[in-house]
């Protein structure tokens, strides 16, 4: 590994430029990449400044990216089919092994954080919390047979909190990078990897999240996905060049807070799991599409009315993103946009994610999708993103029209709120060591 004075001066240099130019899909302007070389400086001269390693300390810099949820809105958790994408937004750290038991990570603009990695059982006062990621991440891995060991990390962030591009997944698949390369031979492939911070997130975390996020951030570029058996997901890459579809890809942050939604997404899941619990099954994956149609009126008194209609949501959106990757595939991007709107008229009135029932006067979701449909006037397509009741919503926007809509929504939503994002091919990585 390159010790941090000579990852500085490499940098500096403009060595690895080729390097960064791949891993945020930098368009060849100048100042894209001057910008993308001295964020990778800042985070190794913030690394040395923070923990003041000693001259000759070797250390390495690690990418976990965020992901974008194309197709599959709540899916996932119920074994059906996917399709996302790593972006260009993304955790960068600079790490280094520190000779103990305990992981130290500051991460710009938090407050530090230290994990004693000699005792790996579940605490439930780190419950919703960072370090609570960490630990499960460095106790699955050593069940997998790596034998985690201390290190120290600074860690800057392109990908918001509570963005929908999901920064719990980019910092499970950071953290299980850094441990892997450091202490595990660098050996775990990108779909265990996703199945560590999926376990990291479920059981120390605590949140009963599917395993779409950390795929999406894990394995790289756009991605189908099938989860008919979790332990083996089928993976594909989608072969799709969105830069050629004349559209713009923007998630747009309406400034509303994913905090406190917990209970939101956990009763999607137990809802759509009463559903398949009358049928014996676990999952609706598991379950007949026509046996369910059959007993409507029997599950509507049973589960209730919004169960039912998030489970017509699962069957259309489960067949519906293998239908959007077959359409990238063809080439045929008006027919991925009637789905892609398809999709978010789903999760409005059916899935019902845009906003929760427990604060009804903050729809900030509904709004913008709103707002974001006039100013596309009938062209490209726009949905919510990601788990939905607040956050960000997606847009593919005609280029025509980018300077406009993106004019638009800030005006509604202020400066900043509207980001033009690009699928990266790398998922988490190793960037230079």
């Amino acid at each position: 590994m390159y010790s941090c004075q000579a990852l500085r001066r490499s940098l500096s240099a403009g060595e690895h430029d080729q390097v960064l130019s791949q891993l945020y899909a930098l368009d060849g302007a100048d100042s894209s990449l001057a910008a993308a070389r001295a964020r990778a400086l800042r985070v190794v001269e913030a690394f040395q400044e923070h923990f003041v390693p000693k001259e000759d300390t070797p250390a390495a810099l690690f990418s976990g990216p965020g992901r974008t949820e194309i197709g599959g809105n709540h899916t996932d958790h119920q074994h059906g089919r996917v399709l996302c994408g790593s972006v260009d937004l993304d955790m960068l750290a600079c790490a280094a092994p520190n000779g103990t038991d305990l992981v130290r990570i500051q991460s710009e603009g938090y407050p530090a954080l230290e994990v004693d990695l000699r005792d790996l059982k579940v605490r439930e006062e780190e419950k919703n919390s960072s370090p609570a990621l960490v630990r499960g991440v460095a106790a699955r891995l050593a069940e997998l047979g790596c034998r985690p060991a201390g290190f120290d990390a600074y860690v800057t962030s392109t990908v918001l909190s509570g963005s929908g591009l999901s920064s719990s997944a980019a910092y499970e698949i950071l953290v299980a990078t850094i441990i892997d390369c450091f202490f595990g031979g660098g050996t775990l492939d990108p779909v265990e990897r996703a199945k560590v911070g999926q376990y990291a997130e479920n059981v120390y975390f605590g949140k009963p999240c599917g395993l779409m996020d950390q795929m999406g951030s894990s394995v790289g570029g756009a991605v189908a996905i099938d989860f008919a058996d979790p332990a083996a997901p089928v993976v594909k890459k989608v072969e799709y060049d969105f830069t050629r579809s004349g559209h713009a890809l923007c998630i747009v942050d309406t400034g509303s807070c994913h905090a406190d939604l917990t209970d939101d997404y956990a009763d999607i899941t137990r809802e759509m799991g009463a559903v398949a619990a009358h049928f014996g099954k676990k999952f609706l994956r598991d379950v007949d599409e026509g046996a369910f149609r059959a007993a409507l009126p029997q599950l509507r008194q049973e589960c209730g009315d919004r169960a039912v209609l998030r489970t017509m949501h699962f069957f259309e959106e489960d067949c519906r993103a293998e239908q959007e990757a077959q359409a990238l595939e063809q080439g045929d991007f008006a027919a991925f946009l009637a789905l892609v709107d398809q999709s978010g008229l789903s999760s409005a009135l059916n899935l019902q994610n845009t906003w929760s029932a427990a604060a009804p006067q903050q729809q900030a979701i509904p709004v913008a999708l709103a707002v974001g449909r006039e100013l596309l006037g009938g062209s490209g397509a726009i949905r919510v993103h990601g788990g939905g009741f607040a956050g960000t919503i997606q847009a593919f926007v005609p280029n025509e029209k980018l300077e406009t809509f993106q004019q638009g929504m800030e005006e509604l939503l202020g400066p900043g709120m509207c980001h033009i994002l690009h699928i990266r091919p790398q998922g988490g990585c190793v960037v230079l060591k």
